[in-house]
């Protein structure tokens, strides 16, 4: 049955969508009124991939000669969702399994994890007006992460290894991981994980990242192509219940804004990302502190998309 999305993840409070605050400054930016214009309003969560991710979708749409515009960095799912609906944006990366997560309100069946399992649930919960175009095999996943010396002491492997250990450590997320169940509560019902201290800080970002780092926590929520887990040597425990589902990149359009054209531009940018070429151009925009305008023109250029 489609949902609208309110109904799916509750009701966002006047005032909390402050789009024109959130956008990236020196782009521009189409809020309400792209609805009732050509102009596609391309939205991002506030996390540096999926800015990429939004810039990249936008230039390859420009050379298509479709007129675009950027509000990026909106915040979290439950807030760029509903600019979604009520027409702020028009367009933006997903990831197929937290938005399954996130939509499915009576939970998701124990066997849909795989990426075709995920994707095909999740056109049952779609609202209506938006859909999703075929996901790309670029992934990237949500994680528990420990530094190597966490993982020497308590010989961590596994996200199941923290059982005994979970109440002396303290784990950091961005807020919205405490009430979600690809987070604390999943953690607690799916691994019966209780941490002595859940750090609300940013969604795999660099407050996330530095608190381990320094010692302030000793788990972290980060996802899986941040390059800072190779270059530090971090170890990522392996989630063997399965609580993170796949997470292939998944662009999703109000249906009234797509086209040929449109879906063309978007589905060459799917075939092109792999897991590999996403962490490599992510890790110039992360630790090269390239902006993600240049790094997405080096992405399409690449790949002969511009």
């Amino acid at each position: 049955m489609k949902k609208t999305l309110l109904g799916a993840i509750g009701v966002i409070g006047v005032g909390v969508l402050a789009l024109s605050a959130c956008s990236d400054p020196t782009a521009s930016t189409g809020g309400g009124a792209s609805s009732d214009s050509d102009t596609i309003a391309i939205g991002s969560a506030n996390f540096p991939e999926s800015e990429l991710l939004g810039e990249i979708y936008a230039q390859a749409l420009e050379a298509k000669d479709v007129e675009v515009s950027r509000t990026f960095n909106i915040g979290a799912r439950e807030v760029y969702l509903k600019a979604l609906e009520d027409g702020s944006i028009d367009l933006l990366p997903e990831y197929n399994g937290a938005l399954l997560a996130a939509l499915a309100t009576d939970g998701v069946d124990e066997g849909v994890t795989s990426p075709d399992d995920v994707y095909d649930a999740l056109q049952d919960v779609l609202p209506e007006g938006i859909v999703s175009l075929p996901q790309s095999d670029a992934e990237d996943k949500d994680t528990l992460t420990v530094t190597r010396a966490t993982a020497d002491q308590y010989g961590l492997e596994t996200i199941e290894d923290l059982e005994p250990v979970a109440g002396e450590l303290r784990l950091a997320g961005g807020p919205e991981f405490a009430e979600r169940q690809q987070g604390v509560v999943g953690l607690e019902s799916v691994y019966g994980l209780t941490f002595k201290e859940f750090v609300p800080l940013d969604a795999g970002g660099p407050l996330t990242l530095a608190a381990l780092e320094n010692g302030d926590v000793e788990v972290a929520n980060l996802f899986s192509t941040d390059s800072a887990i190779t270059t530090n040597d971090l170890v990522t425990l392996e989630d063997t219940k399965n609580l993170f589902l796949s997470e292939n990149i998944v662009p999703i359009i109000r249906e009234d804004k797509s086209s040929d054209t449109v879906e063309e531009a978007l589905n060459a940018v799917s075939e092109a990302l792999t897991t590999e070429n996403l962490t490599e151009y992510l890790a110039m925009v992360q630790v090269d502190k390239q902006d993600s305008a240049t790094v997405a023109t080096a992405f399409l250029t690449e790949y002969d998309l511009l």
